[in-house]
């Protein structure tokens, strides 16, 4: 399946989605948006990364880009790389093999020689338990294959918290789970619905808490159950 312009949505609501669904409906359909002292934190970390903007800096064996946009017609998705490393292709690069037609090492503009692509994505606190930040950092490196015809095997996460890099593979695993997880995106926004959730630990830490109100989401309590909570808690515990 191939998405056209007008279809494409943001690479970032892949992690949203593998966060919750209905976070990412909030964000994506509702387009509503809070912020917490988590995002605000992520905010400025990315702003260090690219204060200066798109640029290219290049080393001897080494190129870093900056703000490098992608896109990707097959995966329906558009969105901007951290960091995109070139490398000079080694043994153990050269030796990869990608899908049909695409080629371990590509050509650069303004450059000598082939290089293989490298993304990096910095992250503001530590590896998570899920693969959402994978899945995020995979389709970059899928966007940048099909922008470049190259097969790219591995990338990275720097996480701030611990101040170094946690290197991703992507194998064929990671590239379904990510293609799959873009069909689910794509089917959520074109329902235009919010699904519900339930309160689970995880909503303490996001910024759409007051937006959600998981509370009232739950099966097991009625709309007025919940009202007359919040009643009480306005009143400092006492009915009225």
């Amino acid at each position: 399946m191939s998405y056209t312009e007008d279809e494409l949505l943001p690479l970032s609501a892949l992690q949203h989605l593998l966060f919750c669904a209905r976070q990412c409906a909030l964000i994506h359909v509702e387009r509503q948006w809070r912020d917490n002292a988590l995002t605000i934190e992520g905010l400025h970390m990315h702003a260090r990364v690219d204060e200066d903007g798109p640029h290219r800096e290049v080393r001897k064996d080494l190129v870093v880009l900056r703000g490098i946009a992608l896109r990707s017609f097959h995966l329906g998705l558009v969105g901007r790389a951290d960091v995109v490393e070139l490398h000079r292709p080694g043994p153990l690069l050269a030796s990869e093999t990608g899908p049909s037609g695409f080629v371990p090492s590509v050509p650069v503009a303004n450059l000598d020689g082939n290089w293989v692509p490298y993304p990096l994505d910095y992250k503001r606190g530590k590896p998570k338990e899920n693969r959402c930040d994978d899945v995020q950092l995979c389709a970059q490196a899928l966007c940048l294959e099909e922008m470049l015809g190259a097969h790219i095997p591995v990338g990275a996460l720097f996480y701030g918290r611990q101040r170094r890099r946690h290197e991703v593979c992507f194998d064929n695993e990671l590239r379904v789970l990510t293609s799959e997880t873009s069909t689910r995106l794509h089917e959520l926004i074109a329902s235009g619905e919010t699904p519900s959730a339930p309160k689970q630990k995880k909503c303490e830490r996001c910024s759409m808490l007051l937006v959600c109100m998981p509370e009232a989401m739950s099966a097991s309590r009625s709309a007025a159950d919940y009202l007359a909570s919040q009643i009480r808690d306005a009143s400092g515990g006492e009915a009225l």
